[in-house]
């Protein structure tokens, strides 16, 4: 089979990551494997797509798009698939970098026509230039990276992780697109599992859809001194344990929590155990990371509970969109 053309999504809202969005161009640009497009959807802010739009004005693989729905990074990955041109569309984060080799592994991934999506491996980029020694790696996903307890290789998954992952377009005229009023709105409380409720919705519409994760498809995932603090680690899990009852309540929690059952008393309890360990023998950060990891069980399952209460009270506040026809407006 002919490798996939691939069209690259990268959403922003801000000026503050002006250096950071031109890296990640950057890095899609060099790519082994090259892009059909980028495509730098922006998130209701003139300002910073005028820049970008005058910055890549002479740049025939880059156009710059305003999200055409509501706020959000759901409703600007849906504007950014309406308007790609790629059979394969990939996603990338705006803080973010790809390794050179990151497109070729996606694509080999499609080599079976029955793969609908593949991710890859997302490593973090401390401000403070090493991980704090508190911060254990079952929890990295709170940074948005790959966390301890994913499998090795090249494996089947029940879900891929939004900021570094790809699904053929067929897969979003399965399922139609990511689901607005779950996951993130700039600045406000860091909710997630967009992608989790995605993917749970394809293979439902598909029963015969394969995804997976290819570890050597690999991304660097800046993380900035604020998230560095154990405050947004314990903001972080809280709204993970929201964002989950939605999910729960929209797919049923059998399937809704069906991996982070085999994560909670399996790979957490294990991480515990090292970090008491760590701390018996005297090594930096052991006892600190066994109680962050108890800690962020508590409050995502906080988080949870407030959430499933809320969303049989008023129901769930987000929805499902098809994605439309044609191309985007380029600015």
């Amino acid at each position: 089979m002919r490798d996939p053309d691939i069209s690259v999504v990268i959403c922003v809202y801000t000026e503050d990551r002006w250096e950071d969005i031109l890296a990640a161009v950057a890095s899609v640009r060099a790519q082994s494997r090259p892009a059909r497009e980028t495509l730098l959807v922006v998130d209701h802010n003139d300002t910073l797509r005028e820049r970008l739009a005058g910055e890549y004005k002479e740049a025939g693989d880059v156009r710059v798009l305003a999200n055409a729905g509501p706020r959000g990074l759901s409703a600007g990955r849906n504007t950014g698939i309406a308007a790609s041109r790629g059979e394969v569309i990939a996603f990338l984060d705006d803080d973010a970098v790809a390794e050179r080799d990151w497109l070729r592994h996606f694509a080999e991934g499609y080599e079976d026509p029955r793969v609908m999506a593949v991710g890859g491996r997302t490593m973090p980029i401390w401000a403070s230039g090493r991980r704090p020694a508190w911060f254990p790696e079952e929890f990295d996903w709170v940074v948005g990276c790959t966390y301890r307890g994913l499998p090795p290789g090249r494996v089947r998954v029940r879900n891929v992780l939004g900021g570094n992952a790809s699904f053929r377009r067929a897969a979003f005229e399965a399922a139609g697109g990511f689901a607005t009023g779950i996951g993130r709105d700039g600045d406000r409380r860091p909710l997630g599992c967009e992608e989790t409720e995605l993917c749970i919705r394809l293979t439902r519409a598909r029963p015969d859809a394969i995804l997976l994760i290819d570890d050597r498809a690999v991304i660097h995932h800046r993380v900035p001194g604020p998230r560095e603090q154990f405050a947004y680690f314990r903001t972080r899990t809280y709204a993970e344990g929201l964002s989950k009852a939605l999910v729960a309540r929209s797919v049923g929690a059998g399937k809704g929590l069906e991996s982070e059952r085999r994560y909670t008393t399996r790979v957490l309890p294990a991480g515990v155990v090292r970090g008491l360990r760590d701390a018996v023998l005297a090594r930096p950060g052991g006892a600190g990371r066994a109680g962050a990891i108890v800690t962020g069980v508590l409050t995502a399952a906080g988080g949870y509970v407030l959430g499933s209460v809320r969303a049989r009270r008023v129901g769930t506040a987000f929805s499902v969109v098809r994605i439309p026809d044609g191309e985007g407006d380029a600015a």
